[in-house]
């Protein structure tokens, strides 16, 4: 979502059209969407993205054809949704959230080449750092809005005009870079300036493993993809690892397991899922996985072959701590049966463990 979102600002500067850009910078208490929770509204009233819907984003979407049509500079406001009026709405919030909206004019070269060189870096599956000024005194009104970004490899695309900010933006970004939520830091100035600085990093993009390419894989592959998921299916059998039978964006690679996960580098991002065709293959590529950062091990089975598995693994060396930490029997209890509602059923648990929900429950 994030690379089509950036990729239409880049496209509306492009058609000679200006955009107010809404972003949730703070939240406190209950809200429909978190930080960083992004929506572009144009001078016809079209919007894209959302920051949660209802009487908030109504609220949000006025103030921001105020600042497109009227104001034509950076504002910043404050939603209160306390419960009575959400629940007149529908709504069951009761927080409060900071919108910062930033005027980005069609002619704004500098904003344009620095989203560029943003965008350009989420292309390449890299990690850049995106920070917005979004608090200035009133003797500095002029740096709101101002962008620039952290690239890999110690690169930059613009700065915040004066070269103080500038360091103390690049001081700050070590940190923060590595975090998956936004921030938002203020900063004092030599002269006594209070000036807040958001940092985005980029969305990172789950990948979802799946050892196997059977009837189970096909319907989770599918459906992590229209999450915006990455995927990758492996499989030793032509008929089974084969594109045809995923989604286009589905990396397929047809070899055997062992080959494929001895080399293989995984990262706290990765979510794998064994659902091979037999005993000894779910064992070979447990025994991989279970000494690698990944996010997620997942095995499917009945009690008894799963229970096999692990016995075997632990006679092997490997500690019942890390035995604990396989999802297996894998996916929610939601009572499934067809192979789509197993999917759904594993889809569920990986979701939970990636957004940090509660759904997800290990071996005990």
């Amino acid at each position: 979502m994030e690379l089509d979102f950036m990729r239409n600002l880049l496209t509306q500067g492009e058609s000679g059209r200006d955009v107010a850009l809404a972003t949730i910078i703070r939240t406190l208490g209950s809200t429909p969407r978190n930080t960083g929770a992004k929506m572009q509204v144009l001078a016809d009233g079209r919007i894209m993205g959302t920051i949660g819907g209802g009487s908030s984003e109504a609220e949000a979407k006025q103030k921001a054809l105020e600042v497109l049509l009227d104001i034509k500079y950076p504002k910043k406001f404050r939603v209160d949704m306390t419960n009575d009026i959400a629940a007149g709405n529908g709504m069951a919030c009761g927080g409060v959230m900071d919108v910062f909206i930033d005027f980005i004019g069609h002619g704004d070269v500098y904003t344009r080449q620095v989203v560029s060189q943003y965008v350009s870096s989420l292309e390449k599956k890299e990690n850049p750092l995106l920070v917005t000024i979004t608090g200035a005194g009133e003797g500095n009104k002029d740096l709101l809005g101002r962008k620039m970004a952290f690239l890999p490899r110690k690169k930059e695309a613009g700065d915040l005009l004066t070269g103080e900010l500038t360091e103390k933006a690049r001081e700050l970004s070590v940190r923060v870079r590595g975090e998956r939520e936004p921030k938002l830091e203020t900063v004092l100035t030599r002269d006594n300036n209070r000036i807040e600085l958001f940092f985005e990093p980029s969305f990172i993009v789950p990948h979802l493993l799946v050892l196997g390419g059977g009837h189970i894989s096909r319907p989770l592959v599918n459906m992590a993809s229209i999450l915006g998921y990455q995927t990758t299916v492996v499989d030793d059998r032509p008929a089974f690892a084969n594109k045809e039978r995923f989604a286009r964006d589905t990396q397929v690679i047809c070899q055997d397991f062992g080959g494929y996960l001895g080399n293989l580098k995984v990262s706290p991002n990765t979510f794998v899922v064994i659902v091979t065709r037999g005993h000894q293959h779910d064992l070979d590529c447990l025994r991989e996985i279970i000494s690698k950062p990944a996010a997620y091990a997942g095995m499917i089975g009945s009690g008894r072959k799963v229970q096999a598995i692990l016995d075997q693994l632990e006679s092997e060396g490997i500690s019942p701590e890390q035995l604990k930490e396989i999802y297996t029997p894998i996916g929610l209890k939601l009572g499934s049966e067809t192979p789509e509602e197993i999917a759904l059923c594993i889809l569920a648990e990986i979701v939970s463990i990636w957004r940090g929900g509660d759904a997800h429950i290990k071996r005990g």
